[in-house]
């Protein structure tokens, strides 16, 4: 079967709006590489004033890292709490509050295991 020729106006027509596209993705590359570097450098300066004032903010605002489902640090969460602590404070601890009573527990249970933590008497613990 023959081909049917495509006529010259519908090639060239083509060709334009292929052009066009190129021009607008190479425009559109040049502007995130200017916003990325722009945010790169917004990044060092944020992280300049974060040393300055002392690791970000504090340990409570780093206990849980971002995402509402993120993994938590919990030696930063031990830092946030006050020298004698119940498990209701860790429960206070910004990010915590909905964790599980057995996964507050739980890491209360491995500070103790690891040093960090001595129990002081019933439902009372102490940093170490």
């Amino acid at each position: 079967m023959p081909r049917k020729k495509v006529s010259r106006g519908a090639a060239s027509a083509f060709q334009q709006v292929q052009r066009q596209a190129r021009t607008l993705l190479v425009n559109l590359r040049k502007d995130i590489r200017a916003k990325e570097s722009i945010l790169s450098k917004l990044k060092e300066e944020e992280e300049r004033l974060g040393a300055l004032i002392g690791n970000g903010g504090g340990a409570a605002a780093k206990a849980v890292s971002s995402g509402p489902r993120g993994r938590v640090n919990w030696r930063n969460v031990l830092i946030a709490l006050p020298k004698q602590f119940k498990a209701a404070d860790v429960r206070n601890v910004r990010g915590l509050k909905g964790k599980r009573p057995s996964e507050i527990f739980a890491a209360i249970t491995r500070w103790i295991d690891a040093g960090a933590a001595k129990r002081k008497a019933r439902g009372v613990y102490e940093r170490v």
